[in-house]
């Protein structure tokens, strides 16, 4: 994927160029970038952003060692190579090591890679000066994986997503914008609600949502690019924005946005 111009009313702009085979890897992927990016968050800032996105992928596979120490370390690498050049050129950098859904591991797994992958992650922004208070997360939710058939309820979901977050992400940053990671538009409501609910423990950040499939995929089918149903669209689009916005206080009922869709949005091996 490649660059963006940012958006004039949020300032945001996704700077990687995309993700290449890792050599030495069971094809996992290194993101690409970094050259001439100074110059490049130079002038987004100049055009109106104030907010960088970079995208890391990883990807568990048990039976081939994935993901390797070395897809780890080059891609928290790159990703704090990016915080810290963002954070030179004046753009808050969101750092998104995106853990992918596909396969067939549990969600206990799940627990063990995503706190492998985020405890490097805050190894390598402290080893590159990069100043954790100027910084949003975007993780993944933890969950099991898209082939794996044993129940997982929202509050299990919410009780490890948190348990993973307080074990390894310090209390300086100041929000958590959680990817939807392929799950429905009401599954996602429903378990950024879930952790919004948790009491049990206290959690320094503000815990939000940065969907793509999951707040617009309603909106695309019901305008299907025709201009006649733009205001319908709008309002499925608003609704779906409302909803995600009382998860973000814990405050959303199930089935409260009629129509709510909860088919599926995992798409697999979504890497690129």
């Amino acid at each position: 994927m490649g660059t963006c111009l940012p958006h004039s009313s949020i300032g945001l702009i996704q700077v990687d160029t995309g993700v290449v085979e890792l050599p030495g890897t069971s094809s996992e992927t290194s993101t690409t970038g970094l050259d001439s990016l100074a110059k490049r968050c130079a002038l987004y800032y100049t055009m109106g952003a104030r907010f960088a996105k970079w995208r890391a992928v990883f990807r568990i596979d048990q039976k081939h060692g994935c993901p390797s120490n070395l897809a780890i370390q080059d891609n928290v690498w790159g990703l704090a190579r990016y915080a810290a050049i963002c954070q030179s050129e004046g753009l808050v950098p969101i750092v998104e090591p995106e853990i992918l859904m596909d396969g067939p591991h549990s969600i206990q797994y799940c627990v063990k890679i995503t706190e492998q992958v985020l405890a490097a992650v805050y190894k390598a922004l402290a080893d590159n000066h990069v100043m954790i208070e100027g910084t949003c997360l975007k993780p993944n939710m933890v969950c099991p994986g898209s082939d794996n058939s044993e129940p997982c309820s929202t509050a299990e979901m919410a009780f490890h997503t948190i348990s993973v977050l307080r074990r390894c992400v310090p209390p300086a940053v100041p929000t958590i914008c959680f990817l939807s990671g392929g799950q429905s538009e009401e599954e996602a409501t429903l378990n950024l609600n879930a952790v919004n609910s948790v009491t049990a423990v206290s959690i320094p950040w503000s815990l939000t949502f940065s969907y793509g499939r999951a707040l617009q995929a309603s909106s695309l089918k019901a305008w299907g690019g025709k201009e006649e149903n733009f205001e319908k669209a709008a309002q499925v689009f608003l609704n779906r924005v409302r909803a995600n916005g009382l998860a973000s206080k814990g405050m959303y009922m199930a089935g409260a946005v009629a129509g709510a869709a909860a088919e599926s949005l995992f798409v697999k091996n979504d890497s690129l």
